[in-house]
């Protein structure tokens, strides 16, 4: 299933994404793009999301322990 961890920062997210793969090597370097949100008239308020696929269960409490010490959330898409 895809993860979307979304961050207001883009070097929050690079940093989320690059730990990310150093923990899963076997996923890869997770995505990083940027998101506007409809009806955004200042793109500075654009989110940051890591793009993950392939976490199972058993790595979730992790990737949201690492999400929220850098003030995101995790998505489900």
């Amino acid at each position: 299933m895809r993860q979307l961890l979304v961050f207001a920062e883009r070097d929050e997210a690079e940093e989320v994404a690059e730990t990310l793969g150093e923990w899963f090597p076997e996923l890869g370097t997770p995505r990083v793009v940027r998101e506007t949100l409809a009806g955004e008239d200042d793109a500075e308020d654009a989110q940051w999301l890591v793009v993950a696929e392939g976490l199972d269960g058993a790595h979730l409490a992790r990737v949201d322990a690492l999400v929220e010490e850098y003030d995101g959330w995790r998505e489900s898409g």
